[in-house]
C-alpha cells in the first residue's frame, strides 16, 4: 500500500499566530513548512513518512526516542520524529514531537505540535542531540486531543488540549522531511515505548512505511523488536 504527502504547501509561524495558541516561538527562525497526512499513490510505501502506522480509531498513541546528533547535508535538510494520530488515508493529523532543521547550515532542534491541516506551533524551550524524549497523543472526547511532549534529560513537559474535527483513522510513529531531505543520521533512530491504546505496537497490525530521501536513498523501519514496542529506522 502507497502514500504521499497529500500538501506540502509551505506556511510561516508567526509569533502572532503563537500567541493565540498560547505559546510562543524560541527566537531561531523556522524552516516555512508544514508537516501532513498522506494518501495513496507513491512508488515508495510511506512518502516521506517512515515508520510504523496502526489502522483503526485509536485514542491514544505513545512512543521516546534519544534526538540524534545529526549532520547536515544541505540546507534543504528537515526532518521530525513524532507521534500521532490520523493522517495515513485522512486529512487531518494530531502530532507531537522534536524538528531537526539545516537551513541555517547547522542542525536546529525545535519541539512542536502540529493540528494538521494548521501550521506547526513551536514551544519556547531547549532540546538538542541526545536529549530523551517522550511525546503522547490522546483523544480526550470525540474531537478534543491532548499532546504531551516531555524531555527528560533537559526536565521539560509541554502539555496542550486542541479541538479538531478528526477522522479517527489510524496511529502512528513516524519520522518525516517535509523536504524529502534527511541530514546524516548516524544509526538511524529507535523508537521504544510505542504504544497505541496501551497495547504494543505489534500487537496492534502495524504497518511499515518506507521514506523517500531525495530519491537516492529510503528510511526502512526495522523489524519490530521482541519486547513488541521498539524499533529502528535508517537509511538504505
Amino acid at each position: 500500500m502507497s502514500r504521499i504527502l497529500s500538501s506540502r504547501a509551505a506556511r510561516v509561524l508567526t509569533a502572532v499566530a503563537a500567541a493565540a495558541a498560547g505559546l510562543a516561538v524560541s527566537g531561531t527562525a523556522h524552516a516555512a513548512v508544514e508537516y501532513g497526512s498522506h494518501l495513496h499513490g507513491h512508488q515508495f510505501s510511506g512518502g516521506n513518512w517512515g515508520g510504523y502506522v496502526s489502522f483503526g480509531s485509536f485514542t491514544t498513541a505513545t512512543a521516546s526516542w534519544t534526538e540524534p546528533t545529526v549532520t547536515c547535508r544541505s540546507s534543504n535538510d528537515l526532518f521530525a520524529p513524532w507521534v500521532g494520530i490520523d493522517g495515513d488515508g485522512s486529512s487531518t493529523v494530531e502530532q507531537t514531537g522534536v524538528e531537526t532543521d539545516c537551513s541555517s547550515g547547522h542542525p536546529v532542534y525545535s519541539a512542536w505540535y502540529e493540528m494538521y491541516p494548521a501550521a506547526p506551533v513551536y514551544y519556547n524551550v531547549s532540546v538538542g542531540a541526545g536529549d530523551h524524549i517522550t511525546a503522547t497523543v490522546t483523544r480526550t472526547a470525540t474531537n478534543t486531543y491532548r499532546l504531551d511532549l516531555s524531555d527528560t534529560t533537559k526536565g521539560w513537559t509541554k502539555t496542550t488540549t486542541k479541538s479538531l474535527t478528526s477522522k479517527h483513522a489510524s496511529a502512528e510513529a513516524i519520522i518525516e522531511s517535509p523536504t524529502d531531505s534527511y541530514p546524516t543520521i548516524s544509526g538511524g533512530i529507535k523508537f521504544t515505548g510505542v504504544k497505541f491504546n496501551g497495547t504494543n505496537l505489534a500487537s496492534t497490525s502495524p504497518s511499515g512505511l518506507n521514506a523517500d530521501d531525495r530519491g537516492t536513498n529510503t528510511w526502512i523501519p526495522g523489524a519490530i523488536g521482541s519486547d513488541g514496542q521498539s524499533f529502528t529506522i535508517s537509511r538504505h
